[in-house]
């Protein structure tokens, strides 16, 4: 008998998406889909804390714990700080983990200092007032005592002088005495990072001004940008005012544990070590499917929406090892970052098309607010609804999203469009469900027949290998 579905993540009311009242079905609720628990897949997957039987209280427990051995004297009674957060940890697991960890670091900061004046700069991406939409949503204005507020690249900025030159970060995120780097491990955009300096990276994205940020994207390429990061974090200025990170150590199966420490560098490291660990089986497991639909089912915009902890973004390129550093850029981030010739062709040749598996794209519930009509061009879509149209009509960024795809006027017709057009029957659907995914029956076998190779692969030559990329000794886990 098949395993039921995980229940996907809730719609959000949001500016960026169409109001829940829409999404009137979800991808899951169909007959033929079930779901696999990742340690059906992988035996080695790591327990959690979260989702557990101890719920939220797990999350608060766990951040005063690992707080316990980080040193906090340098903040005095009278002093200021800021807690830094990002936008994508309100993404995960519902986005209520990562809202009780800032609030407790909050708790234990004014506890163990004195200092009163505490506040929240949250950073964002693209989607200026995202984070404006969950500091209400999780009561962090309240948390706060109203000095919880969002910050977006487009805001006042400060020169910081760093070894590489001036660059810029948003006021706003330094202007207190201290700041306090509150994260998560949770591997997101690989096809950007290739997983390097992870825990530096909002220093040049969610934290820095949009001249910065761009370097990231389009002076450099993300690969060579990742040092941008490290020499903002690096430089004196922001040196004299950091006092210690916290992240949520994240795994596909949910939070692994909570980790602080005064030494960032070091923290990296630990959390580049366990993203390997921790994502590189499934991540190289989804890059084996053969054929698929792909169902977009989660509150976020078209890339970031989650299947058994992985970005869409990510499985678009799964037919390259992400992971690798001897590959060159993968193929979601050559496309969308390099040059194109008049035709609409990148200029560097021999690059990798998108994942081939991927036959068809059904749309059933997704964010606009990031540039996403590549993904429509590239791999055929079908969007539910004229409402979901119409959005992403409404985007700036994604004018040309529905000139590549069609509507389908229910999710029926748009899942019978796609079983008829794919011509398979295997689907996966990024529906955020938590410890696992939601699939068709059929791709949940093959998935499970798939895993064992896989699962000696990465342990045996691959994970090794990624280790050794980064300078770390691939016997970490051992000692």
């Amino acid at each position: 008998m098949a395993a039921k579905v995980i229940s996907p993540i809730k719609p959000r009311v949001s500016q960026y998406g169409v109001d829940p009242k829409y999404v009137t079905k979800r991808i899951s609720d169909y007959p033929e889909m079930t779901s696999v628990k990742l340690k059906e897949l992988f035996a080695d997957t790591p327990d959690v804390i979260y989702p557990s039987e101890k719920g939220i209280a797990a999350i608060r427990e766990n951040v005063i714990k690992a707080l316990e051995k980080v040193d906090m004297s340098m903040i005095k009674p009278g002093d200021s700080v800021n807690i830094l957060a990002s936008h994508h940890g309100f993404t995960l697991l519902g986005g209520e983990p990562y809202a009780e960890v800032l609030k407790t670091v909050r708790e234990v900061i004014a506890e163990r200092t004195g200092a009163t004046d505490i506040r929240l700069r949250a950073g964002v991406g693209l989607r200026f007032r995202e984070t404006e939409e969950y500091i209400k949503a999780f009561g962090l204005d309240v948390a706060f005592n109203g000095k919880a507020k969002g910050v977006a690249p487009i805001d006042k900025g400060i020169p910081i002088e760093t070894e590489i030159g001036t660059l810029y970060g948003i006021a706003a995120v330094y202007d207190a005495d201290w700041i306090v780097h509150v994260h998560n491990s949770d591997v997101r955009e690989v096809h950007f990072h290739r997983h390097v300096d992870r825990a530096v990276k909002p220093f040049g994205m969610s934290y820095a001004r949009i001249e910065t940020r761009s370097t990231y994207h389009q002076n450099l390429g993300p690969r060579g940008a990742n040092f941008t990061a490290r020499a903002i974090f690096a430089s004196e200025f922001v040196q004299s005012k950091f006092a210690f990170a916290t992240f949520m150590n994240m795994s596909p199966a949910g939070v692994v544990s909570i980790e602080a420490d005064n030494d960032l560098l070091a923290l990296n490291e630990k959390i580049t070590a366990d993203g390997l660990r921790y994502y590189g089986k499934i991540m190289t497991l989804l890059g084996e499917i053969d054929e698929c639909i792909a169902g977009l089912d989660f509150p976020a915009p078209v890339p970031y929406v989650f299947a058994a902890g992985v970005i869409f973004a990510n499985f678009v390129g799964a037919n390259v090892d992400l992971f690798d550093l001897d590959n060159p850029l993968p193929p979601y981030t050559w496309y969308t970052e390099a040059f194109y010739d008049k035709s609409g062709k990148p200029l560097i040749e021999n690059v990798p098309p998108v994942n081939p598996a991927i036959k068809m794209v059904v749309h059933n519930y997704a964010w606009g607010g990031y540039p996403s009509a590549f993904f429509a061009h590239q791999i055929p879509t079908v969007v539910v609804g004229r409402e979901q149209a119409d959005l992403m009509d409404r985007d700036p960024q994604n004018l040309d999203y529905m000139k590549y795809a069609v509507i389908a006027r229910d999710l029926d017709s748009a899942m019978a469009y796609a079983y008829k057009v794919a011509k398979t029957d295997k689907v996966i659907i990024f529906d955020g469900a938590a410890g696992g995914l939601n699939c068709s029956e059929s791709l949940a076998e093959y998935l499970k027949a798939k895993a064992p190779e896989v699962s000696r692969r990465v342990d045996q030559e691959l994970l090794p290998k990624w280790l050794r990329q980064r300078g770390i000794d691939p016997n970490i886990f051992k000692k």
